[in-house]
């Protein structure tokens, strides 16, 4: 029936393809730019509306895909 030799390469293969999608992800992720600097963009209104925390900068860090 099922061989040494075929479960061994069988195990290598899914090893393989763990391995490789870890890193495609990885470099997929390295390769994108971050959330833009929202202090530096002024907009001139203050108080009302939609504003950036740190609550939500932190969202945007661990939101990363």
């Amino acid at each position: 029936m099922d061989t040494p030799q075929s479960k061994l390469s069988r195990r290598r293969f899914l090893l393989a393809a763990g391995v490789g999608s870890a890193a495609a992800t990885a470099a997929l992720v390295a390769g994108k730019n971050g959330v833009a600097d929202p202090k530096s963009e002024k907009t001139g209104r203050e108080g009302k509306g939609y504003h950036v925390t740190e609550h939500i900068l932190k969202y945007y860090r661990t939101a990363k895909v």
